[in-house]
């Protein structure tokens, strides 16, 4: 699924009446099938634009379209999954339980043979983030990792074609984030899904994405794009290689130029 963005704004109101803009002028384009980062310095809206797109806050100016169809409409967030910083997942239920979970709120049709399969493609997807074994282990059983990929598994259970992420491996210590980072882009190959992924990390956007967008200081706005020159798919082997660093130093130079203090 494609999505555009344009002239975004978004505006809140504090409890004093005063009107803080946090997004001005927003435009991008995310092609179906792609790989794209966010990077700005905190505070300049990258959730807020995240929550926009999957439907969970409202704009308050311009447009936003998945497909096509405005994600006020309803049914153009219907197949976009959504993963925050922390798993989020409920401590009285098993894995299977947390992963199951959004077949159960109320968001598809009822019946049993839906059920029966919503059912199976939970077991699926556990065995597809290599966690059939640990199906009845409850959330403290688990590692961060683990508990992280457990939420993945569970935005795909309806199927998402549009995987919005909000930093999700900035709690995992290094190496297992550099883990995190291949069954991601694993799971995107496999999947096919569209991907747009907030990160303050340079090295993060680079190694994951076709493209790397950078936004300014608040009010945010999306001022320049930068092409990741690298083949997939992408491999650990490719972090130490010149290539890669010249990656790296052109988002870095690009954001250096816009990041005024």
């Amino acid at each position: 699924m494609d999505i555009s963005v344009r002239d975004l704004q978004k505006v809140y109101v504090t409890h004093t009446g005063e009107e803080v803009v946090a997004l001005q002028d927003v435009s991008a384009e995310v092609g179906s099938g792609e790989f794209v980062s966010l990077v700005g310095p905190s505070g300049c809206g990258k959730s807020t634009l995240l929550d926009i797109v999957s439907g969970l806050t409202q704009r308050s100016g311009g447009d936003v379209t998945i497909d096509g169809r405005g994600v006020s409409e309803g049914a153009a967030t219907r197949h976009v999954g959504l993963i925050f910083q922390k798993p989020v997942l409920l401590p009285w239920r098993t894995t299977f339980e947390n992963v199951y979970l959004p077949a159960q709120l109320g968001r598809e049709p009822a019946g049993r043979g839906r059920g029966d399969a919503l059912r199976q493609r939970a077991r699926d997807l556990l065995e597809l983030v290599e966690l059939g074994p640990f199906a009845e282990k409850y959330p403290w059983e688990l590692s961060g990792g683990m508990q992280q990929r457990v939420a993945i598994a569970r935005a795909l259970l309806l199927e998402a074609r549009v995987m919005c992420m909000d930093e999700p491996f900035a709690a995992l210590d290094e190496f297992t984030r550099e883990q995190m980072h291949l069954e991601l882009l694993n799971l995107w190959h496999a999947q096919g899904f569209t991907a747009i992924f907030v990160t303050h990390n340079i090295f993060e956007a680079v190694f994951l994405s076709d493209r790397v967008l950078v936004m300014t200081p608040r009010p945010g706005k999306v001022v320049a794009e930068v092409e990741v020159d690298l083949p997939r798919p992408r491999t650990s082997e490719m972090i130490g290689s010149d290539r890669f660093g010249e990656n790296i130093r052109g988002v870095r130079s690009v954001m250096q130029e816009h990041w005024v203090a």
